[in-house]
């Protein structure tokens, strides 16, 4: 049994599924779905099983996200994506933890499910055109123009530069020691002017329904001191654990000229069952 491609192949489907759908509970589901799927192939005519258990998951990860999406329209506030609790090691791995980050997984919720299957496809696994057309049921030459359009859609919305994972850890440190102090001085010292917080509850937890733009709002919003703030990593990126009240949130943010100029708070304790779990994610 552990010597079946699926079982051997597993990490890496889950990360397509999870970069497809931002949902580790929807990705485990396509997972489900696609291990039916494989049980009832042939093995025998199956050239490939990497490249065949991918096209079966991006498959069943595009009907997932058709259905999906339009459950989302419903969704009470801002949506999110559903952080996972990673190994350091994840950082290691440049492209893949990218690809993973919360900030990457907001955009790609910009993009309709065909245009987001190409560019996970693509861009994080580099699959060939004519394996990324059978996955999605597209010419080759329409992919390769589908790919160019997500590519530039997501361009335009990441952050302006990188910058080195030993300034995003000293930042997202300073930052979470100012959330610990709960003093207003201390959170405007390291936001940017033009901050945004992006807030999911939900519906269930208190939450910002809309993203609060600007440091002197967002310092006020976060402005308090009866709460534990400890560091993890999330995503393949340091983040921060906040409790206050018996409520839970995840918090990630983008960093930019030694200040954090996003920042994503997820406290639908629906999405954070599995914050005491590593993820195993691969490319």
């Amino acid at each position: 049994m552990t010597e079946d491609p699926y079982v051997i192949h597993r990490s890496l489907l889950f990360t397509v599924a999870y970069e497809m759908l931002g949902s580790a509970a929807d990705a485990e589901d396509v997972l489900q779905e696609s291990w039916l799927r494989w049980a009832d192939v042939d093995r025998s005519q199956v050239r490939d099983p990497r490249a065949y258990l991918v096209r079966i998951v991006t498959r069943q990860a595009l009907n997932r996200l058709r259905t999906v999406a339009r459950s989302r329209v419903d969704y009470v506030g801002e949506w999110l994506p559903e952080p996972l609790l990673t190994s350091p090691d994840v950082a290691e791995d440049v492209e893949l933890a990218e690809s993973v980050s919360i900030a990457l997984l907001t955009v790609l919720e910009t993009l309709g499910p065909t245009e987001r299957a190409v560019f996970v496809l693509r861009e994080v696994f580099d699959m060939p055109y004519g394996e990324i057309a059978e996955a999605v049921g597209k010419s080759a030459v329409a992919v390769r123009q589908i790919a160019r359009r997500a590519r530039e859609h997501v361009a335009a919305r990441q952050p302006r530069m990188r910058v080195s994972r030993s300034e995003q850890q000293s930042v997202v440190e300073q930052f979470l020691a100012a959330l610990r102090t709960g003093q207003v001085q201390d959170l405007m010292e390291v936001l940017a002017p033009d901050v945004v917080l992006i807030a999911d509850g939900g519906g269930v937890a208190s939450a910002a329904l809309a993203p609060v733009h600007g440091a002197e709002t967002v310092a006020a919003l976060l402005a308090r001191q009866d709460r534990t703030v400890s560091t993890v990593w999330l995503n393949g990126a340091p983040a921060g654990r906040v409790e206050a009240d018996g409520q839970l949130a995840a918090v990630s943010v983008v960093v930019e000229d030694g200040r954090v100029t996003r920042i994503h708070a997820v406290a639908n304790p629906q999405k954070l069952t599995r914050l005491d779990e590593l993820a195993e994610l691969a490319r």
